[in-house]
């Protein structure tokens, strides 16, 4: 298996086969997963791989019907290479960390989109038991969760520019902090 970030030809065939086999309830795409996997990687426990991976088509869902063994296999081999990239960038560079947050262009500028990501953290938040989580941690969560809950827009839209980017900007360091608070405690 290969060791290493995925190359952006993996990203992007990661992004397709997210959109070709996915559903409303399903992760759509490769920030989404992103965010999914560092949740699992930094949570209190230690989420049994066939429940996450089943969780990538839904709650529901069953295995998608792939067009081949190989397209399952490559799949399967990426995200675990991405998943082993993300836990080595926490664990040992968290400087190096860095959510795969997308763009947007409108009206020829470039914009910042987190809330995929932050929506497939909290994806995998819900796959294991955060109530643990002290009230002195519970702003970093409160950090991403902000821009994954419908029920935050009305926050949100009423932030400056400045804060709303500054929101952003807390979404890393949140991400690190809840990681290391969770592996603190596993030690």
């Amino acid at each position: 298996m290969n060791t290493g970030p995925l190359d952006e030809d993996q990203i992007e065939w990661l992004d397709e086969i997210l959109m070709k086999h996915g559903s409303d309830d399903s992760v759509l795409d490769v920030s989404e997963l992103d965010g999914m996997l560092t949740a699992i990687l930094s949570g209190p426990g230690r989420v049994q791989p066939e429940k996450w991976q089943a969780a990538i088509w839904g709650p529901d869902a069953s295995e998608p019907d792939w067009s081949s063994a190989a397209e399952q296999q490559r799949f399967q081999q990426l995200t675990l290479q991405h998943m082993n990239d993300i836990a080595e960038r926490l664990r040992d560079a968290p400087d190096q960390f860095d959510p795969l947050f997308g763009y947007q262009t409108l009206e020829g500028e470039d914009y910042l989109v987190v809330e995929e990501w932050c929506f497939g953290y909290m994806r995998g938040v819900a796959l294991d038991n955060w109530s643990a989580l002290p009230s002195s941690e519970a702003p970093a969560l409160e950090a991403i969760a902000i821009h994954a809950d419908e029920v935050s827009t009305t926050n949100l839209e009423q932030m400056t520019p400045e804060e709303y980017t500054q929101s952003q900007a807390a979404i890393g360091p949140a991400a690190i902090q809840l990681y290391h608070f969770w592996l603190s405690k596993l030690q």
